[in-house]
């Protein structure tokens, strides 16, 4: 098995030179411990990067059917509503997938069936920002045909608990729906936009299920965030005296900072760099670079231990303050 020498000045578990972790293992000057693991305040924990699976049977299909679409995606004269309507028709009605317009005007069918059809077009529906005065229609009418893909595709068996051609699918129409889209995007089902025009995204972002990016007033996530699952980021707010005033604001997550499951944030709050917001957390003003912030609303309870040291000393960690030492409450 492959090793790693840490010195333990530089481990993560700070200022601790011998520290039983566990029964038969002695965290001494220079310990040596597998490379898969982390020290994390006396504890050894596995670090569990994520398997490579083989394709699946059918893998040259979803290739192929990608492959149309992309190639469709990256020509000029391709109508996007059209384009989203057969991958739909496709998928949830086949066998009409042919022969859609005259099925649409079939008197014969049922008129749900009918109205089902119609409503693969997304010229057939309407989106909820189409009703917001601050919508800037014409860039709106250019994105709603892939956020229509992309929401419909997401009910449907095909896209669903679907992880890898989800994926796939989302990383081809982001870059197209977003006003910038760094590489390796990961999005996972379900998640939501206001407008979608105004997401400015870095690299590796992973968007995880349920998640609304409400863009109204413009998102900007930097490289490297994780959005878990049912978190919200806004960027607009209502007057409490009258909802029909809408502020809209800039809303800033920057680089590794991670929003976690059910967090909220709320529109101008700015997150700093490798910061995270806990679990059902509510974060209404600013988060410091490398702060834990928790509760509602969300306040800092910890500075990550592998922050600068500098940053260290504005708040104590939880082990400083179980041992009644460093930084400030």
């Amino acid at each position: 098995m492959e090793t790693l020498s840490i010195p333990a000045a530089k481990c993560l578990v700070p200022a601790i030179r011998s520290r039983t972790i566990r029964a038969g293992w002695e965290l001494t000057a220079r310990q040596v411990v597998p490379h898969t693991t982390l020290l994390c305040y006396g504890t050894i924990m596995a670090h569990l990067p994520l398997k490579k699976l083989a394709p699946s049977p059918g893998a040259k299909v979803v290739d192929a059917w990608l492959e149309q679409l992309a190639d469709q995606l990256g020509r000029d004269d391709t109508d996007h509503s059209a384009m989203c309507r057969r991958a739909l028709c496709e998928i949830v009605h086949p066998e009409y997938a042919r022969e859609w317009e005259t099925a649409v005007n079939d008197a014969s069918l049922p008129l749900g069936t009918r109205a089902a059809l119609l409503a693969l077009d997304p010229r057939n529906v309407t989106l909820e920002p189409e009703y917001y005065a601050d919508c800037d229609q014409a860039r709106f009418q250019r994105v709603k045909p892939l956020l229509w893909l992309w929401y419909s595709f997401d009910r449907t068996p095909l896209g669903g608990q679907n992880v890898d051609i989800g994926v796939r699918l989302r990383r081809l129409l982001a870059p197209r729906i977003f006003k910038r889209c760094g590489e390796n995007f990961k999005a996972f089902q379900h998640v939501e936009f206001s407008f979608g025009y105004n997401m400015d995204v870095g690299d590796d972002v992973v968007i995880h299920r349920h998640v609304l990016l409400d863009d109204r007033g413009g998102i900007v996530l930097g490289n490297r965030v994780s959005i878990s699952d049912y978190a919200n980021i806004y960027s607009h707010t209502h007057s409490i005296v009258d909802q029909r005033d809408v502020t809209n604001a800039l809303t800033r997550i920057d680089e590794g900072v991670r929003i976690t499951y059910h967090a909220t944030v709320l529109a101008g709050v700015h997150v700093g760099c490798d910061a995270m917001v806990g679990a059902m957390a509510v974060a209404t003003k600013d988060v410091r670079p490398h702060h834990v912030n928790v509760g509602i609303p969300a306040k800092s309870v910890r500075v990550k231990p592998n922050a600068p040291t500098e940053l260290n000393e504005c708040l104590p960690t939880a082990r400083q303050r179980s041992t009644g030492g460093g930084g400030r409450a």
